[in-house]
């Protein structure tokens, strides 16, 4: 309890001084969001002045700062400079398609690097070993981006099989519209999950290869346990340590969306979101999908903490 009361008081500050950098960046970044306006002859410079004026863009730096950091502790993300909506329903909206895609998609990974590591560590060097270590160096080798085009050249051009822009009009009210659902988001589930499998599984594997030649584990072996019991009971905990913290770090990054893959696919997801906003100098956007993304991350480091001590009883949190 103490240490959770400890972190908590060092990710405040912490939060406080990712907020002070994310919001001097875009406010000193280069783009203005009425520059949409400046092509456009019926606004005069006067009706510009009266915008920048109602968005709170006159206003001093700092000013600007502690009035976004108030309603953003009372759950106010502002609107959004472009579409004068609130920033929330932005995200809410959004947030579906992301959580569906870029959530099914990392599920998928860990269930398939943590067995296709443990197993090409342990049968190291084998047939099996080289096939695993191929695909993985295949799938982070390649780019996502050119991995959904070839995708989409092969089962969307060529075979016809499988759309290449994803609908988000679509509602599934019947199996059909179900399988058209499958369809859609099967091409980037596969596209994302191939990228982070191979990143997951050989970082599964190199941490069970280390743990394998410990003297343990020998002790073990000479105890009279199998194979089978070595490596479940106690090679694989104590191998899930550094790869906890890896996934960790990338559970976060579910909510921003996979920002290329959206793209490719036009699939309105959060990352879509992130784009356009950047693009257009939407800076309450900007800065609350950036402030939420730095607030997951201290939140699943706390819990990857928590967590080694469970798989490791000899972690004591201080």
């Amino acid at each position: 309890m103490n240490y959770l009361v400890k972190r908590i008081l060092i990710s405040l500050p912490t939060l406080l001084a990712i907020s002070v950098v994310i919001f001097l960046i875009l406010a000193l970044a280069p783009g203005d969001p009425l520059s949409e306006f400046a092509s456009n002859p019926n606004i005069t410079a006067e009706v510009r002045e009266n915008i920048r004026k109602s968005l709170g863009l006159n206003q001093p730096i700092y000013l600007r700062y502690f009035k976004w950091l108030f309603a953003f502790f009372r759950g106010d993300l502002g609107y959004s400079f472009t579409s004068r909506s609130p920033v929330l329903d932005l995200i809410l909206q959004r947030l579906p398609q992301t959580l569906m895609i870029v959530g099914i998609a990392y599920i998928i990974s860990i269930f398939l690097a943590i067995p296709m590591g443990l197993i090409s560590a342990v049968k190291r060097y084998s047939l099996l070993d080289n096939i695993i270590t191929a695909i993985a160096f295949f799938g982070y080798s390649i780019p996502p981006f050119f991995t959904g085009l070839l995708l989409i050249i092969i089962f969307s051009v060529q075979l016809k099989w499988l759309p290449f822009i994803f609908d988000s009009n679509l509602i599934v009210t019947n199996w059909q519209t179900f399988l058209q659902q499958i369809k859609q988001s099967l091409m980037p589930i596969i596209v994302l999950s191939l990228y982070q499998t191979a990143v997951l599984m050989r970082f599964m594997r190199s941490s069970v290869m280390e743990e394998l030649s410990n003297d343990y584990v020998r002790t073990a072996y000479s105890k009279g346990l199998n194979s089978y019991q070595v490596v479940i009971n106690h090679v694989l905990r104590n191998a899930l340590i550094p790869v906890i913290t890896l996934v960790a770090l990338d559970i976060p990054s579910i909510f921003t969306g996979a920002l290329v893959t959206e793209q490719i696919f036009r699939i309105p997801g959060i990352g879509a979101l992130l784009i356009e906003s950047i693009y257009r100098s939407d800076t309450p956007v900007v800065m609350a999908i950036a402030m939420i993304y730095g607030i997951l991350i201290v939140i699943f480091n706390l819990i990857a903490d928590l967590t080694y001590s469970w798989l490791d009883p000899r972690v004591r949190l201080n």
